[in-house]
C-alpha cells in the first residue's frame, strides 16, 4: 500500500471514528480505489518529471489528499482522474521551480547539489538513462507533453486538460519536443 493510499485510508478512518459521517468515508473509499488503479502510473510519471522517486511519491500523495479534501466539490466523480493528473503535474512544476531556485543558489555559492543516488541510477537502468537525461533537458511544457503522451498514453484532449492548454498547443508542443529530443539524442551518440 503506497503513502497516498495509507494517508487517504487514515483520513477516512478518522472521519468514521469521530462520527463525522458517511460522506467522508465514501470519499475516502472512492479516492483509495482511484489510487489503487492509477497511483503507480502517476508516481512513474512524476518520477520522470522530477528525477526522484521520493519527490514523485510526495507529489502523488499531495494530489490524492487534495482530491479527498475536495471530493464534495466535484460536480462529477468522472472528473476525479483529470483533477489528480493536473494536480500531480502542478506539483511537479512547483517542485522543478523550487529545484531551479536551489540550483541557482548553489551555482552562486559554487556548491554542487547532491548527485543522483545509486537507487535512482538502478531504477532508471542503463538503456534508459540517455533518453531520460535528454527528456529532463527539455523545457517543462515539452517534457510534460511527451510524458503524458508516451508514458501515460493519454489522448490529446486529456493531455490538454492536464496541462491546462488547448489541443492545438498539445500538438505543436509535442512535435517540437520530439524534434528537440531527437536532436539531443543524435548529438550524444
Amino acid at each position: 500500500m503506497g503513502h497516498a493510499e495509507t494517508g487517504v485510508l487514515r483520513a477516512g478512518q478518522q472521519a468514521e471514528g469521530s462520527g463525522v459521517g458517511r460522506d467522508q468515508q465514501a470519499a475516502a473509499d472512492q479516492v483509495t480505489a482511484l489510487y489503487r488503479v492509477h497511483g503507480m502510473d502517476l508516481v512513474r510519471i512524476a518520477a520522470v518529471m522530477l528525477g526522484s522517486r521520493a519527490g514523485a511519491e510526495d507529489a502523488v500523495q499531495d494530489a490524492f489528499y487534495g482530491l479527498y479534501r475536495r471530493w464534495h466539490q466535484l460536480a462529477d466523480p468522472r472528473n476525479a482522474l483529470p483533477y489528480v493528473r493536473s494536480a500531480v503535474m502542478n506539483r511537479c512544476r512547483s517542485e522543478l521551480r523550487r529545484q531551479a531556485r536551489l540550483q541557482r543558489r548553489a551555482d552562486q555559492n559554487h556548491r554542487p547539489l547532491d548527485p543522483e543516488s545509486p537507487e535512482q541510477a538502478a531504477i532508471l537502468g542503463e538503456e534508459h538513462r540517455d533518453v531520460i537525461a535528454a527528456l529532463r533537458r527539455l523545457p517543462d511544457r515539452q517534457r510534460e507533453s511527451l510524458i503524458l503522451r508516451y508514458f501515460m498514453d493519454l489522448p490529446e484532449p486529456e493531455i490538454a486538460t492536464a496541462m491546462g492548454v488547448s489541443q492545438g498547443t498539445v500538438k505543436s508542443t509535442t512535435s517540437r519536443a520530439l524534434a528537440a529530443l531527437a536532436r539531443q539524442l543524435k548529438e550524444r551518440s
